[in-house]
């Protein structure tokens, strides 16, 4: 109990969210007898919030570097009202359309990361007013109206599913797909902990190593068992799992994604350690623009039309799913984990309000009271820092910090080549 005790007080910031999200779960479970678990609900719930669950990973990024991105709402809309378009009058094939789509994001990331990157305007002041050109391009572009009927090829992307390999009463691909993601997250688990255990890191207990992994290995195949008694899996469950392997690798197994959390922590140092400081900056928000397309692509194939206020509100939902999954205001820290589970969180309490019947007034209080409780604990975890305490999430390496010197940062004389100004003489 001592080593669970230390393992949470010490990763409070990567289980406490977890956690909450068990209780909430469990509190509607009991409020709507029983409906938010069911498997048609449990599946709404992935459509419903797919969206949100995309640009919560793209607005994590961005916050780990300390910016800001206030025009993904509107850039839903804008890209979902040119794909529409291009879709409908044009008579372009999806797949062009899709690959044109998240291309114009890319372009609208990349146009704003310049401004924000290289220009040095701050992101919430260029993103602002991305906000308000891409909300006025959308209504440009539609001209006011909705366009719709979509294609069949490009519902399916926010209403399919994937086909079963028989006619049981199961849909049995959706628990071949949950064992084997079972049995990956077994061995990446063991993987990880012989690395420590070889290099001497400090790693768990092994009978808390088991407990976490076998309950993992649970939670995983109940879910798809709940998804395989409905429909299985939705097609655009099988995309988030796809980003979510993806950006969860570059954060936490690349260069580049050291190199995000660097300029988020500290740009300066990182600078003068030799990261291109601008050049992650720009390219963070490259990523949120094209995850902003997909996310247009995703909500217009659920409504199967294109609407001038598609994406409102948006990307307040995904900056609230970035903190409550434990990203900081200042920036450095957070994981695509996190956003994920920030993203259900609010998810949840929106389905579960709506299924008990919770007027809307309400509902936005108690998720902007969600949120400020958020941020408290994060500035509470800050304030054990600041007092001495062990800092949370993150390991004492025993190597202690520079002393100040007062010496400037850059000097035209090579120390190398006088010795006698590398070590400055002792004080007597």
């Amino acid at each position: 109990m001592t080593a669970l005790r230390d393992l949470l007080r010490n990763n409070a910031r990567q289980y406490g969210m977890v956690m909450a999200l068990a209780i909430i779960v469990i509190l509607f479970e009991i409020l709507t007898g029983g409906l938010l678990l069911q498997p048609l609900n449990i599946t709404n719930l992935i459509l419903q919030n797919s969206y949100i669950l995309i640009l919560a990973i793209g607005m994590m990024l961005v916050i780990i570097t300390g910016h800001i991105d206030l025009s993904v709402g509107s850039v839903v809309a804008f890209v979902g009202a040119v794909s529409a378009v291009m879709l409908t009058s044009w008579g372009l094939p999806t797949p062009v359309v899709v690959v044109l789509a998240l291309g114009l994001g890319a372009l609208i990331g990349a146009w704003q990361g310049f401004w924000i990157a290289y220009v040095r305007i701050p992101a919430f002041i260029v993103t602002l007013a991305g906000m308000l050109v891409f909300r006025g391009a959308t209504m440009i572009v539609l001209g006011g109206e909705s366009i719709g009927p979509l294609p069949d090829g490009l519902r399916a992307i926010g209403t399919g599913y994937l086909p079963d390999l028989t006619n049981a009463s199961v849909h049995v691909l959706t628990l071949v797909m949950g064992i084997a993601a079972s049995a990956a997250i077994v061995w990446s688990q063991w993987r990880s902990r012989a690395r420590g255990l070889r290099y001497g890191l400090p790693v768990s207990s092994f009978n808390l190593f088991i407990t976490k992994v076998v309950a993992t290995a649970v939670v995983v195949n109940v879910f798809t068992l709940v998804l395989a008694l409905y429909n299985g899996i939705p097609i655009i469950g099988v995309l988030l799992i796809g980003l979510i392997v993806v950006f969860s690798f570059t954060m936490n197994s690349t260069t580049a994604g050291r190199h995000v959390y660097a300029v988020g922590g500290n740009e300066k140092a990182a600078m003068l350690s030799g990261v291109k400081t601008k050049r992650t900056t720009f390219w963070v928000f490259v990523s949120m623009g094209s995850l902003s397309a997909l996310a247009g692509l995703v909500f217009m194939a659920r409504l199967n039309a294109a609407t001038p206020k598609a994406g409102t509100m948006f990307e307040l939902d995904a900056i609230a799913a970035a903190f409550i999954g434990g990203a900081s205001a200042t920036g450095g820290v957070g994981t695509v984990i996190g956003a994920v589970v920030g993203a259900f969180v609010m998810g949840v309490m929106n389905n579960g309000m709506s299924l008990i019947g919770l007027g809307v007034d309400w509902q936005q209080t108690i998720k902007g009271l969600v949120l400020l409780a958020a941020v408290a604990f994060d500035i509470y975890n800050k304030n054990r820092i600041g007092a001495g305490r062990p800092l949370i999430g993150l390991r004492r390496t025993g190597t202690p910090p520079p002393e100040p010197t007062g010496t400037p940062a850059t000097s035209d004389t090579d120390d190398t080549d006088h010795p006698e100004l590398a070590t400055p003489p002792s004080r007597q």
